[in-house]
């Protein structure tokens, strides 16, 4: 995946950069940007160790997989051999590493991803989003073609690209492929669960694993083992691992059951926004800022316990943060910013997203919602940095081809 000024380098023509929208071409760390996304004080692009204006160029970002360590490693030693003869410098490496399914707070983690209409196997309407919100060149929610980059037809005189909608009919460019935003996001567990330790103790100073393990669900919204508060409230239920199937709207409109402010409620609220919360057009509003998101851990995996204790606090991990999506202000930017970072989401008064939303001086707040009066934790520290971060295009195959021809005309 490429960068807008990677895009430049590999000599595709102006005009076709210029159909790109805005927060591509722009990249993630302009003054806007930054206020729009929370990337202040400590998360401040200045100090990232790669993406940001203090360090080099970024002009694209190779993922490599493979099904074991040896074959990853051979993989990617092959890979940079190669990048480097064609003269191309690596900046930075994302060393990924195999938590099992969990994320490196503890809890199960790609549960809530959304069926891609037509791609994937059939899932419940109200989790089936079409195609055009995550592949550019088909239709999207609101039943139309979003804006794709086209390219001058002496441009592609071997007509290698695909034409594009309207009645020019030029070279799609843009066609079969998708934003991509890659963030760099280290996770403070030793301090997350040091704070939730102290937070869940009764007045009498006494700790209990169980009331801190139900805090933190609380603030995520399921609990470790991937189980849903919206339908198992007083449990981690394992037959309830991996269900996606459910709203809140009906059985939980209150957050008595899952809090209003968690983070899995506010990256993707289901049923539950307004105006008519519990109907179709709820669902339909929802649909329209889902994403593909996976979450790559780094760093060693530390126990519960082992936090407690103090153990592993030198070592940083954290997730390498990935989805796609055909339209980053509409779809990331916008989950972000207006639901996470969102003080007000839901009614709330002073509550951000418990996990990943920015801190004032004096920390943040979480509300509890319960009866007979809801339960108040104040003075949240950050247990998430921002360390790097960048927006690239994925380009699809007759794309990538143009590329590969556009660079060889280059020399």
């Amino acid at each position: 995946a490429f960068t807008a000024s990677g895009l430049q380098r590999l000599g595709l023509p102006e005009p076709a950069r210029a159909g790109f929208s805005n927060e591509f071409r722009d990249g993630m760390t302009t003054p806007h940007r930054q206020r729009a996304l929370g990337d202040t004080g400590p998360d401040d692009p200045e100090g990232w160790r790669w993406g940001g204006p203090a360090t080099e160029q970024v002009d694209g970002v190779l993922m490599l997989y493979a099904t074991d360590d040896l074959l990853l490693s051979q993989f990617a030693t092959t890979q940079t051999v190669a990048l480097q003869t064609g003269g191309l410098d690596v900046i930075a490496t994302l060393q990924a590493s195999d938590h099992g399914n969990r994320e490196p707070f503890g809890f199960r983690d790609g549960i809530s991803q959304p069926a891609v209409e037509g791609l994937t196997k059939p899932a419940p309407a109200a989790n089936t989003v079409s195609a055009g919100e995550f592949v550019l060149g088909y239709p999207n929610e609101y039943g139309l073609l979003t804006a794709s980059p086209l390219v001058a037809a002496p441009d592609d005189p071997d007509r290698m690209l695909l034409a594009g909608g309207g009645e020019a009919r030029s070279p799609d460019f843009g066609r079969n492929g998708t934003y991509l935003v890659l963030r760099q996001l280290e996770q403070d567990v030793p301090g997350f669960w040091r704070f939730l330790d102290e937070a869940s103790r009764e007045s009498d100073g006494a700790a209990s694993a169980e009331r801190r393990t139900a805090l933190a669900a609380k603030m995520v919204g399921r609990w470790p083992g991937g189980a849903p508060l919206a339908t198992s409230p007083g449990r981690d239920d394992p037959d309830l691992s991996e269900a996606n199937d459910f709203g809140y709207h009906a059985t939980d409109p209150h957050g008595m059951a899952c809090p209003i402010g968690a983070h899995v409620r506010r990256s993707n609220p289901r049923d539950s926004l307004d105006p008519e919360p519990g109907s179709e057009k709820s669902i339909a509003l929802n649909k329209r800022h889902r994403i593909l998101r996976r979450g790559r851990p780094y760093g060693p995996p530390i126990s519960v316990d082992a936090a407690l204790e103090g153990e592993g606090g030198d070592e940083e991990r954290g997730l390498f943060f990935v989805c796609v999506n055909a339209n980053i202000a509409r779809q990331f930017e916008f989950v972000q910013h207006t639901w996470a970072n969102n003080p007000k989401f839901g009614e709330l008064y002073d509550d951000v997203d418990p996990l990943i939303g920015p801190r004032g001086p004096e920390g943040a707040a979480f509300t509890v919602q319960d009866v007979p009066v809801r339960r108040r934790v104040r003075g949240m520290p950050s247990f998430v940095t921002v360390r790097g971060g960048a927006y690239f295009f994925l380009p699809g195959i007759r794309a990538l081809r143009y590329l590969a021809g556009r660079a060889a005309g280059l020399g």
